[in-house]
């Protein structure tokens, strides 16, 4: 007798697994289709690309936009599957069995949780590599613009390119998101390659068209040392350059997220969308039991009045309302009108909060 909960349980959660892999290959496979669209479109008149190029960057591209869509499938996955055993009449046998609507739902909250936590903890790492990947590709084959800055622990480094050659610039200390430089050492190279000298600078301010060195020491190969009070570097960098070419949150693995929150704030960058990021991946595994338990509520409750078109129009409508929740949530985040921590974490308190509620309204009510 005691063995018959657990078989029901592990065909609960295979059903509901099934219908979550289902919705979420479709939705990886429409994603695919349009992003290579676009990716075509991009890559047109770049012979270095091709089809295949094209096609690859959309399989690098892929990893990290299924990411997003991981919730949805999760809904829509649950919808389907509830709704399909309320129609063959397995729900009203599993309920009439005596199993409380809590009962029912464990195996799938348990799935929800156990799929958010190998999301964040395996494929997001891999879709993390993969999109670094498809960035470099992407800065290489079609936008032209590599990668200009890095963050380490010894400070940030930049490379800029001009007419005379190219120069890497070192700073121990940045203001600004990169605007403002402190610690400056700026190593300059030829057309070929070759080292040709270097700047040591107190400090460097991004002014239009050049850098504007303070207190500044210009050492040139077969030339003795000079000082400049000030000194101007040319450069063609903008600030909007600049900022975009800081690491997005989507190419650094979960793993890898907090090092690089506290490495970035120390060389006095702001990481506000890492750290946000990172809150939000943390909250993935508890958005999906939302999902369940949003999904239960419309199932069980529409499977008594009947109409399925409702069922799944009503779904859709609170997934995507929980979506634009969600979006201003980290929209006040990014702002800094709220912690990270809080317009990471409060959609999905909310839901599970909601979802609970009137779970327990429609089981005992």
């Amino acid at each position: 007798m005691s063995s018959q909960p657990w078989t029901l349980y592990r065909y609960l959660a295979w059903q509901l697994l099934l219908g979550a892999a289902f919705v979420f290959g479709a939705v990886a496979t429409l994603t695919f289709m349009i992003d290579l669209v676009e990716m075509m479109r991009e890559a047109a008149g770049k012979e270095e690309v091709g089809f295949f190029g094209a096609m690859t960057m959309s399989l690098m591209k892929l990893p990290s936009l299924t990411e997003k869509t991981l919730p949805f499938a999760m809904l829509f996955g649950a919808i389907f599957t509830f709704t399909r055993m309320s129609r063959s009449s397995e729900l009203v046998v599993i309920r009439g069995s005596g199993l409380s609507v809590w009962q029912f739902l464990a195996p799938g909250l348990g799935l929800a949780l156990l799929v958010g936590i190998v999301s964040i903890t395996l494929y997001n790492p891999l879709a993390a590599l993969m999109a670094s990947s498809y960035e470099q590709m992407e800065a290489r084959y079609l936008s032209g613009r590599p990668s200009l800055l890095a963050v380490s622990s010894s400070g940030l480094w930049l490379r800029q390119a001009d007419s005379d050659g190219q120069s890497v610039i070192h700073a121990v200390k940045v203001a600004g998101q990169g605007l403002q430089l402190n610690g400056v050492i700026i190593f300059l190279f030829d057309g070929k390659g070759s080292f040709t000298g270097r700047i040591d600078a107190q400090s460097a301010s991004l002014q239009n068209g050049y850098w504007l060195l303070q207190k500044a020491w210009q050492t040139v190969l077969d030339h003795k040392p000079a000082y400049h009070e000030q000194f101007r570097l040319p450069t063609t960098l903008t600030d909007a350059e600049i900022q975009e070419s800081f690491a997005s949150p989507e190419t650094i693995s979960f793993w890898e997220l907090p090092h690089f929150i506290s490495t970035a704030e120390a060389a006095g960058l702001s990481a506000t969308r890492h750290r946000l990021h990172y809150f939000a991946l943390l909250a993935q595994p508890f958005l999906l039991c939302a999902m369940t338990l949003i999904a239960a509520t419309f199932s069980l409750r529409f499977a008594r009045l009947g109409g399925l078109s409702s069922l799944i129009l009503a779904g859709s409508f609170a997934g995507f309302l929980l979506y634009f929740i969600t979006e201003a949530t980290h929209a006040l985040g990014l702002s800094g009108i709220l912690p990270a921590g809080l317009a990471a974490w409060s959609p999905t308190a909310v839901a599970l909060l909601l979802g609970a509620a009137t779970l327990l309204h429609l089981e005992d009510g």
